[in-house]
Protein backbone atom coordinates (compact mmCIF):
# COMPACT_ATOMS: atom_id res chain seq x y z
CA UNK A 1 0.00 0.00 0.00
CA UNK A 2 2.77 2.21 0.80
CA UNK A 3 3.99 1.88 -2.85
CA UNK A 4 0.53 2.94 -4.17
CA UNK A 5 0.58 5.67 -2.47
CA UNK A 6 3.25 7.18 -3.64
CA UNK A 7 3.04 6.28 -7.15
CA UNK A 8 -0.69 7.98 -6.47
CA UNK A 9 1.32 11.60 -5.44
CA UNK A 10 3.22 11.43 -8.97
CA UNK A 11 -0.40 10.64 -10.72
CA UNK A 12 -1.86 13.74 -8.70
CA UNK A 13 1.63 15.55 -10.08
CA UNK A 14 0.64 14.38 -13.34
CA UNK A 15 -3.28 15.50 -13.31
CA UNK A 16 -2.37 19.04 -11.86
CA UNK A 17 -0.96 19.69 -15.37
CA UNK A 18 -3.52 18.96 -17.06
CA UNK A 19 -6.96 20.78 -15.20
CA UNK A 20 -7.25 23.93 -13.39
CA UNK A 21 -6.30 24.18 -10.00
CA UNK A 22 -10.03 24.63 -8.76
CA UNK A 23 -10.82 21.17 -11.27
CA UNK A 24 -8.03 19.58 -9.26
CA UNK A 25 -8.74 20.34 -5.86
CA UNK A 26 -12.80 19.51 -6.05
CA UNK A 27 -11.99 16.19 -8.25
CA UNK A 28 -8.95 14.28 -8.11
CA UNK A 29 -7.48 15.52 -4.40
CA UNK A 30 -10.50 14.13 -2.75
CA UNK A 31 -9.55 10.69 -4.74
CA UNK A 32 -7.53 7.79 -1.77
CA UNK A 33 -5.64 5.20 -3.44
CA UNK A 34 -7.13 1.56 -2.15
CA UNK A 35 -5.36 -1.06 -4.15
CA UNK A 36 -2.96 -1.53 -7.22
CA UNK A 37 -3.44 -5.50 -8.41
CA UNK A 38 -0.45 -5.54 -11.31
CA UNK A 39 -1.74 -9.36 -12.04
CA UNK A 40 -5.06 -7.42 -12.71
CA UNK A 41 -4.19 -4.38 -13.76
CA UNK A 42 -6.53 -2.70 -11.65
CA UNK A 43 -6.27 0.34 -9.30
CA UNK A 44 -9.23 0.42 -6.52
CA UNK A 45 -9.68 3.89 -5.74
CA UNK A 46 -12.06 5.39 -3.07
CA UNK A 47 -14.15 8.48 -3.63
CA UNK A 48 -16.50 10.71 -1.30
CA UNK A 49 -19.81 9.91 -2.30
CA UNK A 50 -21.68 8.57 -5.81
CA UNK A 51 -22.25 12.46 -6.99
CA UNK A 52 -18.18 12.36 -7.27
CA UNK A 53 -17.54 8.76 -8.72
CA UNK A 54 -20.34 9.85 -11.67
CA UNK A 55 -18.10 13.28 -12.32
CA UNK A 56 -15.01 11.23 -11.99
CA UNK A 57 -16.41 8.99 -14.78
CA UNK A 58 -18.08 11.33 -16.96
CA UNK A 59 -15.70 13.81 -17.24
CA UNK A 60 -12.05 12.78 -15.94
CA UNK A 61 -11.70 8.51 -16.42
CA UNK A 62 -9.59 9.30 -19.45
CA UNK A 63 -7.18 11.48 -17.11
CA UNK A 64 -7.05 9.44 -14.59
CA UNK A 65 -6.48 6.43 -17.13
CA UNK A 66 -3.64 8.57 -18.99
CA UNK A 67 -1.99 9.15 -15.55
CA UNK A 68 -1.60 5.71 -15.26
CA UNK A 69 -0.64 4.82 -18.32
CA UNK A 70 2.84 7.52 -18.03
CA UNK A 71 3.63 6.46 -14.50
CA UNK A 72 3.64 2.64 -14.91
CA UNK A 73 4.44 2.41 -18.91
CA UNK A 74 1.17 0.20 -19.39
CA UNK A 75 -2.74 0.47 -19.06
CA UNK A 76 -5.13 0.19 -16.14
CA UNK A 77 -8.31 -0.71 -15.48
CA UNK A 78 -9.66 1.82 -12.85
CA UNK A 79 -12.36 0.94 -10.33
CA UNK A 80 -14.09 4.02 -8.19
CA UNK A 81 -15.50 2.63 -5.14
CA UNK A 82 -16.91 5.07 -2.51
CA UNK A 83 -17.07 3.98 1.42
CA UNK A 84 -20.43 2.09 1.01
CA UNK A 85 -18.22 -0.17 -1.13
CA UNK A 86 -15.54 -0.85 1.00
CA UNK A 87 -14.01 0.16 4.64
CA UNK A 88 -12.02 3.24 4.56
CA UNK A 89 -10.10 2.54 6.91
CA UNK A 90 -8.33 -0.02 4.52
CA UNK A 91 -7.04 2.54 3.09
CA UNK A 92 -3.28 3.46 4.75
CA UNK A 93 -3.82 7.03 3.46
CA UNK A 94 -5.16 9.53 5.81
CA UNK A 95 -3.55 12.61 4.05
CA UNK A 96 -5.40 14.73 2.08
CA UNK A 97 -2.40 17.56 2.44
CA UNK A 98 -0.75 18.33 -1.00
CA UNK A 99 1.41 16.05 -2.48
CA UNK A 100 4.40 18.37 -2.00
CA UNK A 101 4.21 18.86 1.70
CA UNK A 102 5.69 22.01 3.30
CA UNK A 103 8.38 19.78 5.02
CA UNK A 104 10.37 19.40 2.28
CA UNK A 105 10.35 22.88 1.35
CA UNK A 106 13.33 24.05 3.25
CA UNK A 107 16.98 26.12 3.12
CA UNK A 108 18.58 22.60 3.00
CA UNK A 109 16.59 21.04 0.34
CA UNK A 110 17.09 24.00 -1.90
CA UNK A 111 19.52 23.51 -4.33
CA UNK A 112 21.72 26.30 -5.14
CA UNK A 113 23.80 27.33 -8.19
CA UNK A 114 25.09 30.59 -9.97
CA UNK A 115 20.98 30.44 -11.73
CA UNK A 116 19.29 31.11 -8.01
CA UNK A 117 22.00 32.12 -5.84
CA UNK A 118 21.15 35.39 -5.32
CA UNK A 119 17.53 34.87 -4.99
CA UNK A 120 18.43 32.34 -2.30
CA UNK A 121 20.35 34.37 0.03
CA UNK A 122 18.04 37.35 -0.54
CA UNK A 123 15.21 34.53 1.26
CA UNK A 124 17.64 33.53 3.69
CA UNK A 125 18.28 37.40 4.63
CA UNK A 126 14.70 37.96 5.05
CA UNK A 127 13.72 34.82 7.22
CA UNK A 128 16.40 35.91 9.78
CA UNK A 129 15.39 39.34 9.47
CA UNK A 130 11.38 39.85 8.54
CA UNK A 131 10.91 43.23 7.45
CA UNK A 132 14.48 43.96 7.43
CA UNK A 133 16.56 45.37 4.46
CA UNK A 134 14.39 43.17 2.01
CA UNK A 135 10.86 44.71 2.10
CA UNK A 136 9.14 43.43 0.02
CA UNK A 137 10.75 40.41 -1.41
CA UNK A 138 10.06 40.17 -5.40
CA UNK A 139 10.84 36.92 -6.60
CA UNK A 140 10.39 36.28 -10.57
CA UNK A 141 11.19 33.49 -12.77
CA UNK A 142 9.81 30.69 -15.21
CA UNK A 143 7.27 27.79 -13.85
CA UNK A 144 9.03 25.28 -12.19
CA UNK A 145 12.30 27.02 -11.44
CA UNK A 146 12.06 27.21 -7.48
CA UNK A 147 10.20 30.69 -6.46
CA UNK A 148 7.54 28.80 -4.49
CA UNK A 149 10.18 26.35 -2.55
CA UNK A 150 11.76 29.74 -1.70
CA UNK A 151 8.36 30.80 -0.38
CA UNK A 152 7.69 28.56 1.27
CA UNK A 153 11.17 28.18 2.86
CA UNK A 154 10.97 31.62 4.12
CA UNK A 155 7.67 30.81 6.08
CA UNK A 156 8.81 27.35 7.46
CA UNK A 157 12.02 28.95 8.73
CA UNK A 158 10.23 32.11 10.58
CA UNK A 159 8.00 29.56 11.63
CA UNK A 160 11.02 27.74 13.21
CA UNK A 161 12.54 30.69 14.69
CA UNK A 162 9.40 33.14 15.38
CA UNK A 163 6.74 30.63 16.50
CA UNK A 164 4.76 34.16 17.96
CA UNK A 165 4.70 35.19 13.91
CA UNK A 166 1.55 34.76 12.45
CA UNK A 167 2.07 33.40 8.63
CA UNK A 168 -0.03 33.79 5.81
CA UNK A 169 0.61 32.28 2.28
CA UNK A 170 -1.96 32.84 -1.01
CA UNK A 171 -2.01 32.27 -4.36
CA UNK A 172 -2.56 35.41 -6.49
CA UNK A 173 -5.97 33.92 -8.48
CA UNK A 174 -7.04 32.28 -4.73
CA UNK A 175 -7.05 35.81 -3.43
CA UNK A 176 -9.28 37.27 -5.88
CA UNK A 177 -11.61 33.91 -5.63
CA UNK A 178 -11.29 34.55 -1.53
CA UNK A 179 -12.12 38.47 -2.15
CA UNK A 180 -15.26 37.45 -4.33
CA UNK A 181 -17.15 35.14 -2.30
CA UNK A 182 -15.89 37.47 1.10
CA UNK A 183 -18.14 40.51 -0.78
CA UNK A 184 -20.52 38.15 -2.24
CA UNK A 185 -21.31 36.77 1.79
CA UNK A 186 -20.80 40.30 3.17
CA UNK A 187 -17.43 39.27 5.32
CA UNK A 188 -15.23 41.78 4.13
CA UNK A 189 -14.15 42.47 7.97
CA UNK A 190 -13.24 38.77 8.46
CA UNK A 191 -11.29 39.01 5.14
CA UNK A 192 -9.51 42.40 6.07
CA UNK A 193 -8.49 40.67 9.71
CA UNK A 194 -7.12 38.25 7.80
CA UNK A 195 -4.66 39.13 6.21
CA UNK A 196 -3.63 42.50 7.79
CA UNK A 197 -3.20 41.05 11.09
CA UNK A 198 -0.91 38.92 9.77
CA UNK A 199 2.88 39.07 10.59
CA UNK A 200 4.12 37.47 7.38
CA UNK A 201 2.17 37.34 3.93
CA UNK A 202 3.75 35.26 0.92
CA UNK A 203 1.78 35.50 -1.89
CA UNK A 204 2.24 33.31 -4.94
CA UNK A 205 2.10 34.08 -8.48
CA UNK A 206 0.56 37.69 -7.86
CA UNK A 207 0.77 38.62 -11.67
CA UNK A 208 -2.66 36.93 -11.36
CA UNK A 209 -4.30 39.98 -9.83
CA UNK A 210 -3.43 42.23 -12.66
CA UNK A 211 -6.38 43.02 -14.78
CA UNK A 212 -8.84 42.50 -11.52
CA UNK A 213 -9.37 46.10 -10.29
CA UNK A 214 -11.55 45.68 -7.22
CA UNK A 215 -8.52 43.35 -6.51
CA UNK A 216 -5.78 45.09 -7.26
CA UNK A 217 -7.65 47.82 -5.15
CA UNK A 218 -8.03 45.59 -1.93
CA UNK A 219 -4.57 44.15 -2.28
CA UNK A 220 -2.84 47.88 -2.32
CA UNK A 221 -4.95 48.66 0.95
CA UNK A 222 -3.63 45.18 2.42
CA UNK A 223 -0.29 45.89 0.93
CA UNK A 224 0.17 49.44 3.02
CA UNK A 225 -1.46 48.01 6.02
CA UNK A 226 0.89 46.02 6.52
CA UNK A 227 4.30 47.78 5.21
CA UNK A 228 3.72 50.85 7.28
CA UNK A 229 2.65 47.93 10.15
CA UNK A 230 6.05 46.55 9.50
CA UNK A 231 5.60 43.60 8.56
CA UNK A 232 7.30 41.35 5.74
CA UNK A 233 5.98 41.06 2.22
CA UNK A 234 7.34 38.18 -0.11
CA UNK A 235 5.82 37.98 -3.53
CA UNK A 236 6.45 35.51 -6.14
CA UNK A 237 5.62 36.47 -10.48
CA UNK A 238 6.74 34.70 -13.46
CA UNK A 239 7.74 38.13 -14.50
CA UNK A 240 9.39 41.26 -13.26
CA UNK A 241 6.79 43.94 -12.60
CA UNK A 242 7.31 46.09 -15.24
CA UNK A 243 5.80 43.28 -17.32
CA UNK A 244 2.97 43.06 -15.69
CA UNK A 245 0.95 45.17 -18.35
CA UNK A 246 -2.36 44.86 -16.37
CA UNK A 247 -1.14 45.89 -12.90
CA UNK A 248 -2.19 49.71 -11.88
CA UNK A 249 1.43 51.66 -11.71
CA UNK A 250 0.69 52.23 -7.57
CA UNK A 251 1.25 48.42 -6.98
CA UNK A 252 3.65 48.31 -9.55
CA UNK A 253 5.72 50.82 -7.56
CA UNK A 254 5.50 49.14 -3.85
CA UNK A 255 6.54 46.14 -5.71
CA UNK A 256 9.59 47.76 -7.10
CA UNK A 257 10.33 49.64 -3.64
CA UNK A 258 11.76 46.28 -2.08
CA UNK A 259 14.49 43.98 -3.49
CA UNK A 260 13.79 41.87 -6.94
CA UNK A 261 15.52 38.60 -7.41
CA UNK A 262 15.17 36.76 -10.57
CA UNK A 263 15.56 32.77 -10.83
CA UNK A 264 16.83 31.75 -14.05
CA UNK A 265 16.81 28.07 -15.55
CA UNK A 266 19.77 25.97 -13.74
CA UNK A 267 23.06 24.86 -15.07
CA UNK A 268 23.93 21.19 -15.93
CA UNK A 269 25.72 20.62 -12.32
CA UNK A 270 22.96 22.12 -10.37
CA UNK A 271 20.67 20.05 -12.34
CA UNK A 272 22.21 16.79 -11.56
CA UNK A 273 22.81 17.62 -8.19
CA UNK A 274 18.98 18.70 -7.85
CA UNK A 275 18.00 14.88 -9.07
CA UNK A 276 20.70 13.46 -6.44
CA UNK A 277 19.39 15.78 -3.52
CA UNK A 278 15.47 14.60 -4.83
CA UNK A 279 16.98 10.76 -4.55
CA UNK A 280 18.33 10.88 -1.32
CA UNK A 281 15.09 12.59 0.33
CA UNK A 282 13.28 9.30 -0.79
CA UNK A 283 16.18 6.98 0.35
CA UNK A 284 16.13 6.05 -3.33
CA UNK A 285 19.34 5.87 -5.12
CA UNK A 286 20.33 6.71 -9.18
CA UNK A 287 22.98 5.32 -10.83
CA UNK A 288 25.38 8.68 -12.08
CA UNK A 289 25.00 7.75 -15.70
CA UNK A 290 20.90 8.18 -15.24
CA UNK A 291 21.04 11.19 -13.32
CA UNK A 292 23.76 12.75 -15.96
CA UNK A 293 21.01 11.35 -18.60
CA UNK A 294 18.35 12.76 -17.14
CA UNK A 295 19.80 16.43 -16.52
CA UNK A 296 21.06 16.42 -19.90
CA UNK A 297 17.25 16.13 -21.23
CA UNK A 298 15.04 18.32 -18.96
CA UNK A 299 17.12 21.92 -18.93
CA UNK A 300 14.67 24.47 -17.69
CA UNK A 301 12.25 22.98 -15.20
CA UNK A 302 13.02 21.67 -11.92
CA UNK A 303 9.65 20.30 -11.21
CA UNK A 304 9.96 17.90 -14.04
CA UNK A 305 13.36 16.41 -12.67
CA UNK A 306 11.60 15.85 -9.46
CA UNK A 307 8.75 14.19 -10.90
CA UNK A 308 11.08 12.43 -13.28
CA UNK A 309 12.50 10.77 -10.21
CA UNK A 310 8.99 9.92 -8.35
CA UNK A 311 8.42 8.13 -11.49
CA UNK A 312 11.25 5.86 -11.58
CA UNK A 313 10.46 5.18 -7.41
CA UNK A 314 7.12 4.29 -8.01
CA UNK A 315 8.26 1.88 -10.74
CA UNK A 316 10.95 0.51 -8.17
CA UNK A 317 8.74 0.12 -5.56
CA UNK A 318 5.89 -1.63 -7.45
CA UNK A 319 7.63 -3.73 -10.20
CA UNK A 320 11.60 -3.79 -8.82
CA UNK A 321 12.10 -1.97 -11.72
CA UNK A 322 15.83 -0.50 -10.98
CA UNK A 323 16.60 2.76 -12.86
CA UNK A 324 18.58 2.45 -16.09
CA UNK A 325 18.64 5.03 -18.88
CA UNK A 326 16.27 2.83 -21.24
CA UNK A 327 13.90 3.00 -18.12
CA UNK A 328 13.87 6.45 -18.25
CA UNK A 329 13.75 7.21 -21.36
CA UNK A 330 10.12 6.82 -21.85
CA UNK A 331 9.34 8.85 -18.85
CA UNK A 332 11.24 11.36 -20.19
CA UNK A 333 9.72 11.22 -23.60
CA UNK A 334 6.49 11.61 -22.32
CA UNK A 335 7.76 14.75 -20.41
CA UNK A 336 8.96 16.44 -23.67
CA UNK A 337 6.21 15.33 -25.76
CA UNK A 338 3.95 17.66 -23.06
CA UNK A 339 5.97 19.99 -23.66
CA UNK A 340 3.76 21.52 -26.15
CA UNK A 341 1.00 24.39 -24.92
CA UNK A 342 -2.04 22.56 -23.62
CA UNK A 343 -5.35 22.83 -25.65
CA UNK A 344 -6.28 26.21 -25.49
CA UNK A 345 -10.26 25.78 -24.78
CA UNK A 346 -13.02 28.23 -24.94
CA UNK A 347 -13.75 27.26 -21.34
CA UNK A 348 -10.17 28.37 -19.99
CA UNK A 349 -10.21 31.85 -21.86
CA UNK A 350 -13.84 32.24 -20.77
CA UNK A 351 -12.51 31.89 -17.17
CA UNK A 352 -9.24 33.11 -17.37
CA UNK A 353 -11.13 36.62 -19.15
CA UNK A 354 -13.72 36.47 -16.01
CA UNK A 355 -11.29 36.42 -13.53
CA UNK A 356 -9.63 39.57 -15.38
CA UNK A 357 -12.57 41.43 -15.10
CA UNK A 358 -14.37 40.77 -11.85
CA UNK A 359 -17.38 38.93 -13.70
CA UNK A 360 -18.52 35.43 -14.04
CA UNK A 361 -18.18 33.22 -17.00
CA UNK A 362 -22.13 32.49 -17.28
CA UNK A 363 -22.79 36.36 -17.43
CA UNK A 364 -19.50 36.13 -20.88
CA UNK A 365 -21.84 34.13 -21.98
CA UNK A 366 -24.93 35.17 -21.31
CA UNK A 367 -27.33 37.09 -24.30
CA UNK A 368 -28.81 38.89 -20.88
CA UNK A 369 -26.20 40.47 -19.24
CA UNK A 370 -25.75 43.92 -21.05
CA UNK A 371 -23.68 45.91 -18.63
CA UNK A 372 -20.36 47.86 -19.76
CA UNK A 373 -18.34 45.47 -17.70
CA UNK A 374 -19.45 42.56 -18.98
CA UNK A 375 -20.14 43.63 -22.51
CA UNK A 376 -16.07 44.72 -22.15
CA UNK A 377 -15.03 41.16 -21.21
CA UNK A 378 -17.59 39.02 -23.63
CA UNK A 379 -16.06 41.66 -26.49
CA UNK A 380 -11.95 40.67 -24.98
CA UNK A 381 -12.86 36.56 -24.58
CA UNK A 382 -14.82 36.45 -28.34
CA UNK A 383 -11.36 38.16 -29.76
CA UNK A 384 -8.57 36.07 -28.01
CA UNK A 385 -11.36 32.66 -28.73
CA UNK A 386 -10.86 33.30 -32.30
CA UNK A 387 -7.04 34.57 -32.07
CA UNK A 388 -6.80 31.69 -30.17
CA UNK A 389 -8.76 28.71 -31.63
CA UNK A 390 -9.71 27.24 -34.80
CA UNK A 391 -13.34 27.95 -34.24
CA UNK A 392 -15.44 29.32 -37.32
CA UNK A 393 -17.65 32.53 -36.48
CA UNK A 394 -20.71 30.34 -36.09
CA UNK A 395 -18.93 28.23 -33.95
CA UNK A 396 -17.50 31.11 -31.28
CA UNK A 397 -21.32 32.84 -32.08
CA UNK A 398 -22.70 29.25 -30.27
CA UNK A 399 -20.01 29.61 -27.10
CA UNK A 400 -21.21 32.95 -26.94
CA UNK A 401 -25.27 32.73 -26.09
CA UNK A 402 -26.10 31.68 -29.80
CA UNK A 403 -25.63 35.31 -31.22
CA UNK A 404 -25.50 35.41 -34.59
CA UNK A 405 -21.85 34.66 -36.54
CA UNK A 406 -22.37 38.57 -38.14
CA UNK A 407 -22.21 39.87 -34.46
CA UNK A 408 -18.80 37.84 -33.85
CA UNK A 409 -17.23 39.20 -36.87
CA UNK A 410 -18.27 42.91 -35.98
CA UNK A 411 -17.14 42.41 -32.18
CA UNK A 412 -13.68 40.86 -33.34
CA UNK A 413 -12.74 43.89 -35.78
CA UNK A 414 -14.21 46.23 -33.26
CA UNK A 415 -11.71 44.65 -30.69
CA UNK A 416 -8.66 44.93 -33.26
CA UNK A 417 -9.28 48.34 -33.87
CA UNK A 418 -9.36 49.18 -30.46
CA UNK A 419 -5.78 47.38 -29.83
CA UNK A 420 -4.47 49.15 -32.66
CA UNK A 421 -5.38 52.75 -30.72
CA UNK A 422 -5.33 51.93 -26.87
CA UNK A 423 -2.64 50.82 -25.39
CA UNK A 424 -4.77 49.87 -22.14
CA UNK A 425 -6.97 47.28 -24.34
CA UNK A 426 -3.50 45.55 -26.16
CA UNK A 427 -1.98 45.44 -22.31
CA UNK A 428 -4.93 43.73 -21.25
CA UNK A 429 -5.53 41.26 -24.26
CA UNK A 430 -1.65 40.73 -23.81
CA UNK A 431 -1.48 39.79 -20.18
CA UNK A 432 -4.53 37.22 -20.49
CA UNK A 433 -3.09 35.55 -23.23
CA UNK A 434 -0.57 35.01 -21.35
CA UNK A 435 -1.99 33.96 -18.16
CA UNK A 436 -3.38 31.34 -20.21
CA UNK A 437 -1.11 30.26 -21.60
CA UNK A 438 0.85 29.80 -18.17
CA UNK A 439 -1.90 28.45 -16.18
Amino acid sequence: MEAFTEAWNVICDYCKTKITDVAYRTWISRIKPVNLDFTKNEAVLLVPNDFHRQTLTLCYMPLLKESFEAVFGKQFNIVLNIPEDIDEDKSDDKDDTPVDKDYEYTFDTFIVGSSNKFAHAASIAVAAKPAGTYNPLFLYGNSGLGKTHLLYAIGNEIKKSHPEMSICYIKGDDFTNELIDCLGKGQMSEFRQKYRNSDILLVDDVQFIGGKVSTQEEFFHTFNALYDAHKQIVLTSDRPPKEIKTLEDRLRSRFESGLIADIQPPELETRIAIIKRKAEYMNFEIPNDVCEFIASKLKTNIRQLEGTVKKLKARYLLNNESPTISSVQDIISDILNNEAPPELTVEKIIEEVARTFGVTSEEIRSQKSRSAKISNARQIAIYIVRSLTPLSMEAIGEEFGNRHYSTIIYTNQKVEKLIKTNSKTKEIVEDIIKNIRDR
